[in-house]
């Protein structure tokens, strides 16, 4: 007990509010604004303008990944810190987020619920995991990064167009529950933030989704 008091306090250096000064964190949160929009325009039904918040918050999750790894000074505080406001704002963006977005295009539908509260447990369960063991022995992550839940989704409501509203409400759930089984599994994936080539691909994605969602508004 007197050890992890002892951390705790080593830990415990500043303010709470000055974490906020933290480039990386500031990063963090401006990809929360992005899911919080995201959330807001799902709720009131303007699906294209909550696409391009959904992938905007995957942006700013990567810079701040990016960015904490080039700065130096950063302390311990700084990192353990930064690491678990990602673990809560990516709860956030990559499991409430695609769970409102399932509910609110099947009309909020009752039918839903146990597909979204399985998304969610999933969710928590992997973010946990990785909390806990972090990357395998091969720096890959046990499961698929949950992150993807979101690129992934995004991808997949550029065909909304092509099918009925009520088919396309089980395609999505079928998808977002497909995705959360793989979330869970023992499969291995890259940890694709890590390379330059994957961040130079997820801008252009970036990008390329803001521009045809954007059009689709205008």
């Amino acid at each position: 007990m007197a050890t992890e008091n002892s951390t705790a306090q080593e830990l415990q250096t500043r303010p709470i509010l000055s974490y906020i000064k933290d480039l990386p964190n500031i990063c963090s949160l401006a990809g929360l604004g992005c899911t919080l929009l995201a959330i807001y325009f799902l709720i009131v039904g303007v699906y294209a303008a909550a696409m391009i918040g959904m992938i905007w918050a995957v942006a700013f999750d990567w810079a701040d990944g990016i960015i904490a790894r080039r700065m130096k000074g950063r302390t311990g505080a700084d990192r353990k810190f930064g690491g678990q406001l990602d673990l809560l704002i990516d709860i956030v963006s990559y499991g409430v987020t695609p769970a409102i977005l399932i509910l609110s295009y099947a009309s909020y539908n009752p039918a839903f619920l146990p597909v979204v509260f399985v998304m969610l447990v999933f969710g928590a369960i992997r973010l946990s995991y990785f909390s806990t063991f972090g990357l395998s022995d091969d720096a890959k992550y046990t499961g698929l990064a949950i992150d993807n839940n979101s690129i992934l989704l995004v991808f997949l409501f550029m065909f909304e167009g092509y099918f009925d509203r009520p088919v396309f409400s089980i395609i999505l759930a079928t998808f977002g529950l497909g995705l959360a089984v793989l979330n869970v599994s023992q499969i291995k994936t890259p940890k694709l933030s890590g390379k330059p080539v994957n961040v130079a691909l997820l801008v252009a994605y970036t990008l390329a989704v803001t521009i045809i969602y954007g059009w689709k508004l205008l």
